[in-house]
């Protein structure tokens, strides 16, 4: 079910997919970030570390009522403060969404589903 956004122009559906993938590349763009996991948790005691191409898998967009609520399941990079990168990526997630779609999100939850050593 598409997000709907009504403007004086008229009405604006945005799929989950889109938002998800918008979430992602935001979320990138953060220091620490190494990138995004498979939701579905850990295979062998690994977390499944995501391309750019599947940055919705690592997302859950979920609706409340007129709430928005994210679960971004991430890999951070091993030496960095994990608490500075997960306020990075709900600061940058919030302000992107709010800025390209004009979605108000009311949480921005990250799992963090591993650390990597970066070479």
């Amino acid at each position: 079910m598409p997000i709907q956004l009504a403007t004086e122009n008229g009405k604006i559906d945005v799929a989950d997919q889109v938002v998800s993938v918008i979430a992602g590349s935001a979320a990138l763009d953060c220091y620490g970030l190494v990138g995004m996991a498979s939701r579905k948790g850990l295979k062998d005691g690994i977390a499944e570390l995501l391309g750019r191409e599947n940055l919705s898998r690592g997302i859950e967009v979920r609706r409340e009522g007129e709430q928005v609520h994210l679960d971004l399941y991430v890999i951070v990079s091993y030496g960095t403060k994990i608490s500075e990168v997960a306020h990075n990526i709900q600061s940058k997630v919030k302000y992107v969404l709010d800025e390209v779609v004009g979605l108000k999100v009311d949480d921005v939850n990250i799992y963090v589903q591993g650390v990597r050593v970066n070479r």
